[in-house]
């Protein structure tokens, strides 16, 4: 699926009038909670997602207001979680597990692969797997080893799974609701970072943000940043001085999805400047940048005056939490490669 970019997410309900503050985790949390209450086969299940309420307590308060059959707690078995949500969704339910960090999804890997993406063209479409997998990653809270790490691209490498990575509360809630009601398998892919950090005025109505439609979140001249979860905000700031101490106008470009991924807005946004930067947190090595290079390369090649650019993370494992700044991206990093493009 591809579409021209949008400046503002789209609801698919009238528009409303009452709006709150969220952070990330309440945006997500009202998604789930709305969900559950317009349709009773949704069911979440995970480590701690019940009487604990998830370790960042996102889940915080489902179980007491719907009851423990429809908020599980699970053993501590990522491939059992999945396995699980697999037989549920084949019944005839909606489930929504919850891995606790996408750094654990290896040892769910097998199911999410060669189950999930694959079950509609295994069955000749005889069966959906409305199955939405939710997993914080990336860096920034100072996390233990394979806590933050960036799996994306391996997911993306899914046939038949959606890979969905929200950057604001907005998107996060509207997103969120799109997932659970698509009838096919998503990964909803939550910066940890944004969790707190990230806040805006969210609807308190029921809506959903299309799945595969980027969002132009700053419109410039010169150069197109591109990124999705927690590195568009990291380009907003860069493009903040960029503006202020290089006279250099940043497009900024939020993909929200990379599968779909909506490949005319992207090609809209580098035609726009005809020099791109594109930002990630996971490595640079094959990572999700790679994909963005070429398809930039085949779609819009005319347009295109300097090379494309990649900020990303190191082909090294992810640090100890002391260190990470070292590792991650920073604003430094992106406003360095968007100079040294603009130079070529």
């Amino acid at each position: 699926m591809s579409g021209a970019a949008e400046t503002v997410a789209t609801s698919s309900a009238a528009a409303t009038t009452m709006t709150m503050t969220m952070t990330m985790i309440e945006a997500i949390r009202d998604a789930l909670t709305l969900a559950m209450e317009r349709d009773e086969r949704v069911i979440v299940l995970g480590e701690d997602v019940g009487v604990l309420g998830g370790v960042f307590r996102a889940t915080d308060g489902l179980q007491q207001r719907f009851g423990d059959k429809r908020v599980v707690d699970t053993p501590l078995a990522e491939g059992a979680i999945i396995g699980a949500a697999i037989g549920l969704a084949v019944s005839g339910l909606i489930p929504v597990p919850e891995l606790q960090f996408l750094g654990f999804g290896h040892q769910a890997f097998h199911q999410i692969g060669q189950q999930v993406a694959r079950f509609r063209f295994r069955s000749q479409g005889r069966h959906g797997m409305p199955i939405t997998i939710r997993s914080p990653f990336g860096g920034g809270v100072r996390t233990p080893e394979l806590h933050s790490d960036a799996f994306e691209a391996l997911y993306a490498h899914c046939p038949g799974l959606k890979v969905v990575m929200p950057a604001n509360a907005y998107d996060a809630k509207g997103l969120l609701l799109a997932a659970i009601r698509d009838p096919d398998p998503v990964l909803f892919l939550e910066p940890l970072r944004g969790y707190r950090l990230i806040s805006g005025e969210v609807p308190t109505d029921d809506y959903t943000v299309a799945l595969g439609l980027s969002n132009v979140v700053r419109v410039g001249d010169d150069v197109t940043l591109i990124a999705y979860s927690a590195a568009v905000q990291l380009c907003i700031k860069a493009a903040d001085v960029l503006a202020e101490h290089h006279g250099v106008s940043a497009h900024v470009l939020d993909l929200r999805s990379i599968v779909p991924l909506d490949v005319d807005g992207l090609v809209a946004a580098v035609e726009r400047t005809g020099r791109a930067v594109v930002v990630h947190e996971a490595p640079r090595t094959a990572g999700f940048g790679a994909e963005l290079v070429a398809t930039i390369q085949r779609e819009a090649f005319y347009s295109l005056q300097a090379p494309v650019e990649r900020v990303t993370a190191p082909d090294t494992p992810y640090p100890l939490g002391g260190i990470e700044d070292l590792y991650v991206p920073q604003v430094d990093d992106v406003v360095r490669g968007v100079l040294a493009t603009l130079e070529r």
